[in-house]
């Protein structure tokens, strides 16, 4: 299919932004139409992108010579979207308020609905471990008209192997994207209500210490908040935020923002091309560094 291309609208913060946003990119808008859009995961498998819209119910599946199609017209409501070790669409429902898996045969599995007896509030985005352990995070949602049984919002983590959840942390006021850096040392969280993005050490057992603010977000380029966020292989990280999508060195220093028309909520690479869920569009745009 034919994309639509813009000119690349960038803000500039360090030269080193070219090392990574070559001047001569441009952005594609590769599907229109959609009410929000979310999550976006590429699975090599299909060599194809699954995103939600999320206000719609569904699930998209985009192939670069097929175009789009449903993957799934009931989601629960579907926000973030993560693969787990063998491709497997792991899920965060708002209306069942839990992490889902959908098999090979498209049947889903729940894999986390509470914690400690109590019911989750609504799993928003999720990030898998090269061992497998499912790490989401848990605010609770203005979609939701029913009782919160949770008096906080938490990041949390599945156990592979027996199913059960723990909590990680409950100090954020709104947790948001999240993803580890390249050697998993480190788990990034953002919390969009205060615009920044704190950085813990993961420990062996998977849980987290020293909480630390990582980078703080200015709505002086922008609106929007930190959202979704990705790394790639030299532990850059990307962060949807005001004005675009922003990116900072593995020291938490800007580099740069891709500017966007419409608010970014969720990145996803494949490659080095990074693809961008912006509200009523998918785009994406070519980089020099493949991310993770």
């Amino acid at each position: 299919m034919n994309a639509e291309t813009t000119a690349l609208d960038l803000i500039e913060f360090s030269n080193k932004i070219h090392d990574i946003v070559p001047p001569q990119s441009h952005v594609e808008t590769i599907a229109s139409g959609f009410q929000k859009t979310e999550g976006p995961v590429w699975i090599s498998e299909s060599q194809s992108l699954f995103f939600t819209d999320f206000p719609a119910f569904k699930i998209y599946k985009w192939h670069p010579e097929n175009g789009l199609s449903v993957f799934k017209e009931q989601s629960n409501r579907a926000v973030g979207l993560a693969l787990d070790t063998e491709e497997r669409l792991i899920a965060c429902e708002s209306v069942t308020r839990s992490i889902t898996r959908t098999e090979k045969n498209n049947e889903t599995t729940t894999l986390a609905s509470h914690y400690n007896g109590k019911r989750l509030n609504s799993p928003n985005d999720v990030v898998v471990k090269s061992n497998g352990s499912i790490y989401f995070t848990d605010p609770r949602s203005r979609f939701l008209t029913d009782t919160q049984e949770l008096d906080f919002n938490g990041v949390f983590k599945v156990d592979p192997a027996n199913g059960n959840v723990h909590l990680l942390t409950p100090e954020f006021q709104w947790p948001n994207g999240l993803c580890f850096s390249p050697d998993e040392s480190l788990l990034y969280v953002n919390d969009s209500s205060r615009q920044h993005i704190k950085v813990f050490d993961v420990l062996k057992d998977g849980t987290l210490k020293n909480s630390r603010t990582f980078a703080e977000l200015d709505t002086a380029f922008g609106k929007g908040a930190p959202d979704g966020m990705k790394v790639d292989t030299q532990g850059n990280l990307y962060v949807t935020g005001p004005g675009g999508v922003w990116i900072l060195n593995p020291t938490g220093d800007p580099l740069g923002i891709i500017k966007i028309p419409e608010g970014v909520l969720n990145i996803g690479f494949a490659g080095s091309t990074l693809y961008l869920t912006a509200q009523t569009t998918v785009r994406r745009i070519e980089l020099t560094i493949p991310g993770i």
